[in-house]
């Protein structure tokens, strides 16, 4: 039988620096520049700032979901108008502050306590027989530490890679994806090698090798409704008994990550824009490029751009951003939104939003002025120098049924 570890993450009230010195385990990445293939930690550290669901870069709780794709599939840019009034386009819609839809941070994070569904999953893995450890981690230290359970003997290269056969299993109660992502960042910086380390059995489109399979027990049942979290989007199961039996009696189902140079990694996607105090989209610039693809050259204003591993943020308000990127395709989806003013026959002034969108291998965006704010995988932050995304096929996997 195997030995199960359920790992939450611990609030940052829980211990000072939480997750690293940049804030709690229940928040992301921060993001320093690092060398984003490199095995050695180098001190990018996850912060502290939480999920805020699918939303809006100004937080407004936008939902978005799924829609359909692309069937070409080559990296050719494509082209869709919405017809919309000046006063309207692109308007985002208000609402409570992050912290008042998350209900606080006492519901978004982990507490000493474990939470009901965490027990309840301990006690349908306990009955079938499973070694059942809780651990709630409240460092990068302590992440590892659970992580190294995942870790094969060393190679005769020097590499510690996941071991195959292992038998302990690990499941990750997420309140958010940000902690999902909190975890699968640990594990890219724990067996992703050095580029001068880079081993001839590593597939040649890959720089790491399969992650080992995570069960993901969501903490929160609302995310299968409105605001979709990235377990609903891939339809895993959300009752802590079935979470058990797909880690003890399912199959490893392997998703496509998203890496980045900033040193950190996208489950779901990232939504970039700015806005008013009033929720209205900014006008922003910004070089962005998919593959040999220019999406925009920075010459012209922007109102969002989304980044897509999956469907998250297929949709900006009434504006779908996205046909419907697939998580195990092999490529990321990115999207433009530019306002373009016409005028009627009558003289009268509108905005034609165009969107305009291509997929391919990799993804770079070029602020050309000041700092763009931005969600990925729900937590926030600020662009304000290149970012690269680039994809990673069937890096990372999960128990399903």
């Amino acid at each position: 039988m195997y030995d199960v570890v359920l790992l939450t993450l611990g609030s940052e009230r829980d211990a000072p620096g939480g997750c690293g010195s940049g804030g709690a385990c229940c928040g992301g990445a921060a993001e320093a520049a690092t060398d984003p293939t490199s095995q050695t930690d180098n001190g990018q550290t996850d912060t502290g700032q939480t999920d805020t669901g699918s939303t809006s870069p100004t937080g407004t709780g936008q939902a978005a979901g799924p829609t359909r794709t692309d069937p070409t599939g080559t990296g050719q840019a494509e082209t869709s108008q919405a017809e919309t009034d000046p006063t309207e386009t692109g308007q985002a819609e208000t609402s409570q502050s992050p912290q008042a839809q998350a209900g606080g941070d006492t519901e978004r994070c982990a507490t000493e306590r474990p939470r009901v569904p965490v027990l309840a999953c301990a006690d349908a893995l306990n009955a079938r027989g499973a070694r059942v450890e809780m651990v709630t981690a409240r460092s990068d230290a302590e992440i590892d530490a659970v992580l190294a359970r995942l870790d094969g003997p060393v190679r005769p290269d020097g590499l510690t890679w996941p071991d195959p056969d292992g038998k302990t299993r690990l499941i990750v109660a997420t309140a958010n994806d940000g902690q999902l992502r909190a975890v699968l960042r640990r594990l890219v910086r724990r067996y992703a090698p050095a580029p001068s380390k880079r081993p001839a059995d590593l597939p040649g489109n890959r720089t790491l090798p399969d992650l080992p399979p995570v069960g993901v027990l969501p903490l929160d049942p609302a995310r299968g409704g409105t605001h979709r979290d990235l377990a609903a989007q891939l339809g895993l199961p959300r009752d802590p008994a079935v979470v058990a039996a797909a880690v003890l009696d399912g199959t490893p189902r392997r998703l496509d990550l998203l890496r980045n140079d900033g040193g950190s990694v996208t489950l779901d996607g990232a939504l970039l824009g700015a806005a008013d105090d009033a929720g209205r989209p900014l006008h922003w610039r910004a070089r962005v490029e998919v593959d040999d693809t220019i999406l925009t050259d920075g010459d012209e204003p922007l109102l969002a751009c989304a980044v897509a591993n999956a469907g998250g943020y297929a949709t900006l308000d009434d504006v779908r951003l996205l046909t419907a990127p697939d998580p195990a395709d092999g490529q990321v989806e990115v999207a433009v939104a530019v306002p373009v003013v016409v005028r009627s026959a009558f003289g009268r002034k509108r905005v034609r939003l165009e969107v305009r969108r291509a997929r391919g291998r990799a993804v770079s965006v070029l602020p050309r002025e000041g700092k763009v704010p931005y969600l990925d995988d729900g937590v926030e932050g600020e662009l304000t120098r290149k970012r690269s995304w680039w994809v990673e096929p069937g890096a990372w996997a999960v128990w399903s049924i």
